[in-house]
């Protein structure tokens, strides 16, 4: 852990890629597995995440949440988007392999409390863990960088047309539902322009994951996870 968070001390480039980064080898690593295993590598990895944050909190002062109405559109929006879109596109199996769906029912059985515990897990960590720390590396690293390389001198509401379709497609390109994840990139980006802050589009990011997750537990849409 030392080493960690030497890593992300080392720089303001570090403070807010190496998080995101962690998340996605150990999401490579957790769909490498079958059965629980799966399971349990992704509360480790939710834990994991939850680390970084708050080794990050001094190091990435705009990580801090905001709500506004804005936030709460942008976020249900989104999340319209991605369900309604997903019939009507071919999916690509860009970064990540599609695998089995995540259903922690089939794996522990129908109604069973660990069921409901790794779906409570996968719910609570893709709403209060994923926002911060993809929102750091993409809307505020990647988006300004690309256009400064002093990028933390980049006022967050500053608009640059070509990083914004750049940032877009690059979470996109890890996303395996990767055409709503290009209209996300686009409305979460545009809402910190609007807002001239990060913590509105992490609000979004958090609406959408939420709503997300209650609908694939309702109406048992596993694919979306």
């Amino acid at each position: 852990m030392n080493l960690l968070r030497e890593k992300l001390s080392a720089s303001p480039i570090h403070a807010r890629a190496v998080p995101y980064v962690l998340i996605v080898v150990l999401t490579v690593v957790q769909d490498s597995f079958a059965g629980p295993g799966r399971f349990w590598l992704y509360l480790a990895k939710m834990l994991v995440g939850a680390w970084c944050i708050w080794e990050t909190r001094a190091l990435v002062p705009e990580i801090r949440w905001a709500f506004s109405w804005e936030a709460v559109v942008a976020g249900v929006a989104v999340f319209m988007l991605w369900v309604g879109l997903d019939p009507f596109y071919p999916k690509a199996e860009f970064l990540f392999k599609a695998g089995e769906p995540w259903n922690p029912f089939k794996t522990f059985g129908e109604g069973t409390a660990m069921g409901f515990f790794f779906v409570a897990v996968r719910t609570i960590g893709s709403a209060v863990i994923v926002p911060p720390i993809e929102e750091a590396c993409y809307r505020s690293l990647l988006y300004r960088y690309f256009i400064r390389k002093d990028f933390r001198s980049l006022p967050f509401n500053h608009l640059h047309l070509l990083s914004l379709v750049v940032t877009s497609a690059i979470f996109a390109f890890v996303h395996f539902q990767w055409l709503p994840g290009f209209l996300c990139g686009l409305i979460y980006q545009g809402l910190v322009i609007r807002k001239n802050r990060l913590g509105d589009a992490m609000t979004a990011h958090a609406i959408t994951n939420f709503l997300l997750g209650i609908y694939i537990v309702v109406r048992g849409q596993w694919q979306f996870w």
